[in-house]
């Protein structure tokens, strides 16, 4: 069956795939009809276990397209951030550097989300708003003069003007488009795990740089944090499938005491750490958006908000190539997508990567030049002031509803 107007179509159905259809349907209104097709759309309410750091300029594009008022008083403000710099054997952590946790007065510089809450909100306003959310996946596509067919796996075929990738880091329509990535494996993994501790964290945030690599702690509504631990990947499987005694010890001489007893709430996950970046953002009325176009290191908490920042500047473009009439699949108005998104993307990677690299090591030499220079650092307000705007996703070339402000 073929529709009788052009759609936009979103495969995947996570959080960029979801925020996209719903800044595209507040731009363009009801005109353009928007698809969001993805096989887990079939599994709700979501039973995601992770959280995530969501950015000051990430938390306006969630006002702007009303998804916040539903999740923003469940989510747990970052009121502070202390970064220590020491070796797992070292009896003391001293503070190297802290950062206050305010972009502008009373708007802290991110938030922690949990998944299952943000994903399940997002649907939620996704069908209130007249998205067409469909739980299977898109198999086929063919570019044309006219638009782009795209076919689903129920057999169902849409004409439309553009299809987006929010397929996720392995995904399918990159691929059948032929577009390379450049990147590299990590020989190390990411835990993840909530924990449970005895004393209120008080909203603060606190990054560990270890010689395997960064332990964060991220605060959760209660008494609760969200932790993102990287090791080794050999060292991240053994700690995984220790039994629940030994992860424990394993988690205390990380975590410490200074919150108390504390307890592991869901079973620890290790997810293997990569850097890469498409070689192009668009091919012919498609564009790739979110893990699809890149993904980084964690250790920055940048992965998801680079992600939300795609999907800011590609809704932009398209609503104002749909105000001028012009069509928005064509290959100009992709092609400013590409510009806006591709050299930031490429400079956070770098950064990134050049982190890692700086403080995963156990390197004495190395360790005391990069403490000389936090210290430094923590001494110079403006720096810091850079530094915050720069994680909260306010400098550069910021699109509107990064700004907090509709399409």
């Amino acid at each position: 069956m073929m529709s009788a107007q052009p759609s936009i179509v979103i495969a995947g159905g996570a959080f960029a795939g979801l925020a996209l259809a719903l800044a595209l349907r507040q731009g363009l209104g009801e005109v353009v009809p928007v698809i969001v097709a993805d096989p887990a759309l079939a599994s709700r309410p979501s039973r995601d276990p992770r959280a995530t750091a969501i950015v000051a300029a990430c938390r306006r594009l969630f006002e702007s397209i009303g998804v916040w008022d539903e999740v923003g008083p469940q989510s747990q403000p970052i009121l502070d951030m202390v970064v220590t710099d020491s070796k797992l054997s070292d009896a003391t952590r001293p503070t190297f550097l802290t950062f206050a946790g305010e972009v502008e007065p009373g708007e802290p510089f991110a938030h922690m989300v949990e998944n299952r809450l943000l994903i399940d909100a997002l649907v939620k306003r996704a069908e209130a708003a007249g998205v067409t959310l469909r739980s299977t996946a898109v198999t086929m596509y063919q570019a044309h003069d006219g638009g782009i067919d795209v076919t689903l796996a129920d057999g169902e075929t849409v004409h439309a003007s553009l299809l987006v990738a929010a397929d996720g880091a392995r995904s399918k329509l990159r691929e059948r488009a032929g577009i390379a990535t450049h990147g590299w494996q990590y020989d190390q993994s990411g835990i993840v795990v909530t924990v449970g501790h005895e004393r209120d964290h008080e909203g603060r945030a606190e990054e560990h740089f270890l010689p395997a690599g960064p332990f964060a702690i991220l605060p959760l509504k209660g008494k609760r944090s969200s932790l993102v631990w990287s090791e080794s990947r050999n060292n991240a499987a053994r700690i995984v499938a220790l039994p629940d005694d030994e992860f424990h010890a394993e988690l205390e001489q990380r975590f410490g005491l200074h919150l108390g007893e504390i307890k592991a709430l869901d079973k620890p996950r290790a997810f293997p750490l990569q850097y890469f970046v498409a070689r192009s953002f668009i091919a012919d009325r498609m564009a790739l958006v979110g893990d699809a176009a890149h993904v980084i290191h964690p250790i920055a908490g940048q992965g998801l908000n680079m992600g939300l920042k795609d999907i800011a500047a590609l809704a932009e473009v398209i609503v104002d190539a749909a105000r001028l009439g012009i069509d928005p699949g064509a290959a100009n108005v992709l092609e400013r997508y590409q510009r806006w998104r591709r050299f930031d993307t490429m400079t956070m990677g770098v950064a990134t990567n050049a982190l890692n690299v700086l403080f995963s090591n156990d390197s004495t030499l190395l360790r005391g030049v990069r403490d000389i220079g936090l210290g430094l650092v923590d001494r110079l307000p403006p720096l810091k002031n850079m530094f915050i705007k720069q994680a909260a996703g306010l400098s550069g070339e910021v699109p509107r509803l990064l700004k907090g402000e509709a399409l």
